[in-house]
């Protein structure tokens, strides 16, 4: 008969096939877990006000058009919903397609029975299937696997968030079915079973009965597994168990599989008590704490309780006085076994001869502290007891008391086993690979010595007092032969033959009076050594390696091995070098991988990479976990070391006096230093996790010097790593950089997300990893990082109503004190604190915000322009009055001052937006140079190939332009966007030429912008000292963010609005000028000059040639009016 899992055994590859994605399945599901968006919890107040009215449990499809109705009566609602789409539909859609794959994988295994039932694969029937060794391994697998996938579903994916994310999906998506699956068949399986996970719970009725049976499968296969597994060993686990107490740890798995598989059949549970005890006399006689699936534990005297077959059969188990029994011979088995593991570790111990002399010796000593380490570890689970159940209690508590039981000695226990496995494995893995190298060998050695004898017996050969002995001669020729005839291959007739071979060698020396003669003694001596040594090494079996292997299981500790992690870091602290023995347990944890991916990897399936990639991760995030002791225990005292290099130790200068030696020397922080030093330089197992300090909401007056101690710390940390970096063989100031960048760029990231609709969660962050997480503190207002409240607390202290900029002096003034609030310093000290990263991100932080103050600005410009008719009709009439725009008005102070009195009540909106704009823009201007200066200083080359770089892809483009034939970049090349990064980043680029948002057409734009400037001028002053400042500190105005956000605005729009307004406030000098010459007014009015000075500021700041302005105002003007002032 073809092998069941043949590439060409259609039957077996479609069970397999089946198998393996049910493992496929758990792995995803698992995963999924810990990516629950929060919000589908609805647990804190906060979540329930603002998304309860647009997440729906199952109560939705009794109505979902009165449900949308209440949504589209409120837009806020609708556009709340949209946003919520945006930002969930990708997770939705994972968790869907998790779902979907458990009831298609149901579907699946049903179909696959009824085609066996059919005679659809020849020749193969539920029966035979079942009768060969592998085919009912995998069809009990398939039911399995289906009902734990359940489980696991119910226990980290709650009953109501299962069904707010179905419906959500259900709403959102467009694809709601595939030929297999579609949602109604989905929602029935997965509607909530009321179960909770939370301690304490209580168990719904018929559960999980009742959840299984929501999909019918065959009663005939549920019954025929069953069978099989009460009465099989499918396994064949017990030849690796021969002793009989270790009987139910050799059924273990099987045990597991059958705990899941009763809850297809419950009638089992419920009445049949002889089939009940059959069970629990096979499985369960001696243990009632069982590993379902990857380290998912269950105490049978609880899961059974409301089943009476079930609770009569395992009372027996459950008595005390078996309890107490259990519990004493795990005790003494531990004792015990503790000593001999402890006496083979011992340096020089394991020998090779030893070790082959005593396979079976030492295969029994593993076995016996495999089972008490398993047996102790379960029993003992926190998990495994409810500390509401008393008589749960009352049998943990004889357990701990019987079992002497204490946490450290079975942990000791569990480390030198698993070293004790771990060389064992790694010798009996070299003595394989050099089995067969080594026989021969010893073959050869063997056969010689034989000949060489014969040649002293020949009497050629001179050895002292040897006589000629033809016969001896002859024999040990023959024998010679004999060794060399021994065929490897023949294991078993080697084997026999040697043994021959040895015992007329023994005969020969006592026949033949050989012991006289030494050195012919020495001949036999040496070869029967030979011989010996050969059947040993041809008794090196992989069996032994295999046996191992099944006995080092712990795939049953998976979760249950975190609550040593105190422990084990607690040795490490004490003792560095406990790492070793911890490698050892992470090895043999490392096999329990093998029981999810042996069935993927049969079925040479695609989903081998990402399965093993999950459970590896996890692993790994676990070892993580332990080994953050290092860098802990190396940061406390890295933390001294700051602590002292900071604040005690001075900095030797380059030339001192001599009778300053002695203050220098400072001997006694210094040896200090060196004392901490050399216990960092004891862990030298590398640094995983990285501490940074956050900067809280301050008054402006900390603000500066807040920083700069915070600069002194971050100084200090800097040079700490620097230095202690030799000491520890890393990288310490790579390390720093990274992680710093990291934290900062995660920290901006969160901040932007305020802004952006569809937000970046932490999964998707490019910057935020699972194993070295960056904690999230609760916000104390609207910032939600440090990054936020620092970028808030320069936009308050540099407020343009309370300050006044002065651009000569890079500083910002109190409007009414005239005291100087903070200037240009204060991003020195940002670079000092928290580096390029740092003031980058802060850049792009206000980058967001601009966009957010001009998308305000629109929909204000929208409310209270567009749709308000007064306003609108005294913009028309103004453009009749001014058109055409190269022309002079008559009576134009009349004309202006109408339009400006009609328009007053839109002023103050106005103002606000845009000098917050101005601010802002300054800001950035600032924070610009910043990172210019420092990049020029610290890395002139990058500055140098940067705007090199730049130059040279301006000119491109240019070129592209002129002739459209010249190269361009592609649509798809991500040169230009990278580019951007690295300019911005190094400061070369102007913040007043970026186009922020995307616009449309406004009528009236350029014309309201040039009222709204015309009507702050008289507020505005022009003093000599100072240049344009405000009249009165009341009006709450300030010069330069007028003019700089005036400029970004008309920068979002077409050049033509530009133009416009260029040409309305050159018509207004003009005009102006006009009126005060026919008037004979000699001073030039102060809104010619408030005028002309914004002029003379816009083409500074756009950098644009002055005969732009020119075209609008004759030169003359231009060049008196400074004159004037």
């Amino acid at each position: 008969m073809v092998d069941f899992l043949a590439e060409n055994n259609l039957c077996g590859q479609a069970v397999l096939r089946i198998i393996s994605c049910g493992n496929a399945i758990i792995a995803e599901l698992l995963r999924l877990s810990e990516f629950i968006p929060g919000v589908f919890r609805l647990k804190d107040k906060a979540d329930q006000q603002k998304y309860g009215d647009i997440i729906f449990d199952f109560s939705y499809f009794k109505g979902p058009e009165t449900c949308e109705g209440k949504l589209e009566a409120k837009p806020e609602l609708l556009d709340l919903d949209e946003e919520f789409r945006e930002n969930n539909i990708e997770i939705l859609t994972r968790f869907y397609l998790a779902f979907q794959s458990v009831h298609k994988y149901i579907v699946d295994l049903n179909r696959y029975l009824d085609d066996l039932n059919e005679g659809i694969y020849i020749q193969q029937t539920l029966e035979t299937v079942l009768l060969n060794e592998d085919g009912k391994q995998l069809l009990c697998e398939a039911l399995y696997l289906y009902g734990v996938m359940l489980l696991v579903i119910d226990q980290k994916i709650e009953g109501e968030v299962r069904e707010r994310m179905l419906v959500s999906y259900y709403r959102y998506s467009a694809a709601r079915s595939s030929a297999d699956s579609n949602l109604d068949d989905i929602c029935k399986l997965l509607r909530s079973t009321g179960y909770s996970s939370q301690p304490g719970a209580k168990r719904p009725p018929n559960y999980p009965e009742s959840y299984f049976s929501r999909v019918p499968i065959s009663e005939t296969f549920i019954s025929m597994v069953i069978g099989r597994l009460r009465s099989d060993d499918i396994y064949n686990q017990v030849s690796a168990y021969p002793l009989p107490e270790h009987r139910s740890t050799a059924l273990a798995t099987q045990a597991a599989m059958l705990y899941v598989i009763l809850y297809f059949d419950p009638s089992i549970l419920h009445t049949q008590q002889a089939k009940m005890r059959e069970i629990v006399d096979k499985y369960f006689p001696d243990n009632w704490v069982i590993s379902i699936y990857m380290g998912i534990t269950v105490n049978l005297a609880e899961a059974w309780e409301p089943y009476k077959a079930a609770k009569t059969a395992l009372n027996y188990t459950l008595d005390l006085s078996n309890v107490k029994e259990q519990a004493s011979r795990y005790a003494a088995v531990t004792e015990r076994v503790h000593t001999q593991v402890q006496q083979f570790l011992k340096e020089g111990c394991l020998r090779e001869e030893l070790v082959l002399d005593n396979i079976p010796k030492l295969l029994n000593c593993l076995r016996d502290c495999n089972v008490a380490i398993r047996w102790l570890m379960l029993h003992t689970a926190d998990t495994a007891c409810d500390p509401n159940n008393k008589r749960l209690r009352q049998i943990k508590d004889q357990i701990l008391t019987d079992s002497r039981y204490n946490p450290r000695i079975l942990f000791q226990l569990l480390l030198d086993t698993a070293q004790f496995e771990f060389i064992l494995k790694e010798m009996f893995k070299q003595m394989l690979s050099e089995k067969q190298t080594k026989w021969e060998n010893y073959k050869k050695e063997g056969s010689e010595r034989m000949t060489e004898l014969a040649d002293v017996f020949s009497g050629v050969k001179p050895l002292t007092r040897v006589e000629k002995n033809e016969n001896l001669q002859a024999w040990f020729r023959e024998i010679s032969k004999q060794i060399m005839s021994l065929n490897y291959d023949d294991s078993t007739a080697a084997g026999r033959k040697t043994v021959q071979l040895i015992q007329a060698l023994e005969e020969v020396q006592e026949f033949h009076q050989l012991e006289t003669n030494l050195q012919v003694c020495q001949f036999l001596a040496d070869t029967r050594k030979f011989l010996h040594q050969m059947i040993r090494t041809i008794n090196i079996k992989e069996e032994v390696l295999i046996t191992m292997q099944i006995v080092g299981d712990l795939s049953y500790a998976w979760q249950l091995i975190d609550s040593f992690t105190s422990i084990m870091q607690e040795s490490i602290r004490v003792s560095p070098s406990m790492v070793t023995k911890l490698r050892a347990t992470f090895l043999k944890l490392a096999s329990a991988l093998d029981l999810p991916l042996l069935r993927i990897n049969q079925a040479n399936s695609p989903d081998l990479l990402s399965v093993s990639q999950y459970y590896s991760g996890e692993l790994v995030s676990y070892v993580r976990k332990v080994l953050q002791i290092i860098p802990e225990s190396m940061f406390t005292s890295l933390l001294k070391i700051i602590k002292l290099q900071t604040h005690d130790i001075i900095e030797v200068p380059t030339r001192l006096d001599k009778d300053k030696l002695r203050d220098y020397a400072q001997l006694g922080p210094r040896y200090e230093v060196a004392k901490l030093t050399h216990a960092i330089s004891i862990f030298t197992e590398g640094i995983l996790m990285m501490k940074t300090t956050l900067v809280g909401i301050i008054k402006p007056s900390e603000l500066m010097p807040k920083l700069k101690e915070m600069a002194a710390t971050m100084d200090g940390f800097h040079r700490s790593f620097e230095y202690i970096q030799d000491y520890v063989n890393i990288y310490g100031l790579k390390i720093w950089q990274e992680e710093v960048s990291r934290i900062i760029n995660y920290n901006v990231e969160q901040e932007c997300n305020n802004f952006l609709r569809t937000k970046i969660q932490d999964w998707q962050s490019i910057y935020q990893s699972t194993h070295i997480p960056i904690p999230k503190f609760t916000p104390v207002d609207e910032s939600v990082t440090f990054i936020g409240r620092l970028c808030r607390e320069i936009l308050r202290i540099t407020d343009p109503k309370i300050t006044c900029y002065i651009d000569q002096m890079n500083t910002w003034y109190d409007i009414k004190t005239h005291q100087e609030v903070t200037n240009s310093r204060l991003f020195s000290e940002i670079q000092d604190t928290l580096g390029t990263f740092g003031l980058n991100g802060l850049d792009r932080l206000l980058c967001f915000m601009i966009v957010k103050e001009l998308q305000n600005f629109l929909s204000m410009f929208q409310k209270n322009i567009w749709r308000d008719r007064t306003v609108q009709d005294t913009l028309k009439t103004l453009m009749n009055a001014v058109s055409p725009l190269k022309g002079i008005i008559a009576n134009s102070n009349k004309v202006y001052s109408t339009a400006i009195a009609k328009t007053q009540k839109i002023w103050t909106a106005y103002l606000d937006s845009i000098m917050k704009v101005g601010q802002m823009q300054i800001l950035r201007r600032q924070i610009t140079n910043e990172l210019n200066y420092s990049c020029r200083f610290d890395s002139k080359h990058l500055a140098a190939a940067l705007e090199n770089l730049n130059k040279a892809i301006l000119a491109d483009i240019e070129a592209h332009y002129q002739n459209p034939s010249l190269p361009y970049p592609k649509e798809d090349n991500t040169l230009l966007y990278e580019i951007t990064a690295y300019l911005e980043a190094a400061g070369i680029h102007n913040p007043l030429n970026k186009i922020y948002i995307t616009t449309k057409r406004l009528p009236y734009f350029p014309t309201v912008n040039f009222l709204f400037l015309i009507s702050q001028f008289p507020k505005l002053q022009y003093n000599r000292n100072l240049g344009v400042v405000c009249k009165r500190p009341a009006d709450q105005i300030d010069w330069l963010p007028l003019v700089l956000g005036l400029l970004t605005l008309l920068k979002q729009f077409h050049s033509r609005y530009t133009e416009q307004f260029l040409a309305l406030i050159g018509q207004f000098i003009r005009s102006t000028m006009e009126q005060c010459t026919s008037q004979k007014i000699p001073e030039m009015p102060a809104d010619v000059v408030g005028a002309l000075m914004f002029l003379e500021d816009y083409i500074r700041y756009t950098k644009l040639p002055r005969k732009v302005v020119e075209a609008h105002v004759p030169s003359f003007i231009f060049d008196e009016f400074r004159t004037v002032l």
